[in-house]
């Protein structure tokens, strides 16, 4: 080997080594998935200089791969686009959990060109290893080279498998903490973020709404007669009831909404960036879904038909934080009770809560709270026992 060859195999080797120890420096800082999958990016661009690359992550229930991280020309039209198992180099190298070099993909028949029709690239030669963690495959990595870029090499693959062996751990890494990050934060019994999780939330998205000046609305409801479904049935079946609701909201809400189990019987949705009136009429959506579900049917005393009772404050309008927006959908819910059950009430607001009574925007309640909801609102803020009222 001559010596500018050699001279020119030291320093590949030596930014190699720089990158492994920059993907064992995030391996062991950062537990952030976004994160680990930017620093793991950009050193293999770094080092290997593709015109484009993706990470790409496997749905282990359906084997299909997803875009997670892609940079280059068009790469911002991958993001989201899923790859069927099997699909493409991607899918092949994953499927089969083996490396592939391909210098012409005009003479592979693995070859996928929808990819290239959504991000108007055109692809010349492709190398892509499997991310693989304890035999299981996690994803890809596929580096791509369009025309005149040049084709990958042998060494290239060997380079790239090994920062797929670190990206792998650092990737099995956070997500086993994003799991038990998500165990802190959900309702066992609803699949729901528990109270703990609105908070935090709350407070975040109160803050960015006085930044930004948009309004942030919170429903807030309990089942109705609740305390019969246990008293009759028992707390199992109580309990498989809010299961139910749970999936229900799920199914319901839109992706941006936090779902939360508050306690007992009671739910609070936060919906950032939606308006009180837009909130009421998701609140009388839910309330007409929860109406028309039949729980418990698969029980020989199903199936059991429930209402909610529904409040809604929005900020700023109606509270100026986040403690009395809850407070004030609360009392909201609490009218609804005082009144007949199974509606949805939406706060009156500030301004008009200092003048005199008037028709609310649902036009059904008056701005005085009756002494009745008073009353009632006042028991609950002093036991709250997750039964019925």
């Amino acid at each position: 080997m001559r010596g500018k060859d050699l001279l020119r195999e030291l320093h590949r080797t030596v930014d190699e080594l720089a990158v492994l120890n920059e993907i064992g420096k995030a391996l062991t800082s950062s537990l952030d998935i976004g994160e680990v999958m930017h620093v793991i990016l950009a050193k293999v661009s770094e080092l290997l200089k593709p015109r484009n690359w993706s990470l790409l992550l496997k749905d282990q229930a359906t084997g299909e791969l997803s875009f997670h991280a892609a940079v280059g020309a068009g790469s911002d039209k991958l993001l989201g686009l899923r790859i069927k198992a099997g699909e493409g180099i991607a899918g092949w190298v994953a499927q089969h959990n083996l490396p592939l070099l391909v210098p012409d993909v005009a003479k592979d028949a693995r070859f996928a060109s929808r990819f290239d029709t959504a991000s108007r690239f055109h692809t010349a030669s492709i190398l892509c290893v499997p991310l693989t963690f304890k035999g299981l495959t996690l994803g890809v990595i596929e580096l791509v080279n369009g025309q005149g870029d040049g084709v990958f090499s042998e060494e290239d693959l060997r380079i790239l498998s090994t920062v797929a062996e670190f990206s792998a751990i650092a990737i099995e890494n956070a997500r086993n903490f994003h799991k038990v990050e998500e165990l802190t934060v959900l309702d066992d019994h609803t699949g729901l973020f528990n109270s703990r999780h609105l908070k935090k939330q709350l407070e975040s998205e109160v803050t960015r709404a006085t930044r930004f000046g948009h309004p942030v609305s919170l429903i807030f409801f309990d089942l109705d007669h609740f305390k019969k479904v246990n008293d009759t049935h028992g707390h199992q079946a109580g309990s498989q009831v809010l299961h139910e609701v749970g999936k229900l909201l799920l199914k319901t809400l839109r992706s941006t909404d936090v779902p939360v189990r508050y306690g007992g019987d009671e739910f609070v949705i936060l919906m950032p960036e939606t308006s009180k009136d837009q909130a009421i009429a998701a609140g009388k959506r839910i309330g007409a879904e929860i109406a028309a579900a039949p729980f418990l049917a698969a029980q020989k005393y199903g199936p059991l038909h429930l209402t909610a009772s529904i409040g809604i404050a929005a900020f700023p309008d109606d509270a100026p934080d986040p403690e009395n927006l809850i407070r004030r959908a609360d009392e909201a819910m609490y009218q609804v009770k005082a009144r007949a059950r199974g509606g949805v009430q939406g706060a009156v607001s500030l301004r008009k809560q200092a003048g005199e009574p008037k028709a609310d925007r649902n036009g059904t309640l008056t701005a005085g709270v009756s002494s009745e909801a008073k009353k009632t609102s006042e028991a609950k803020k002093t036991s709250r026992t997750g039964t019925s009222k």
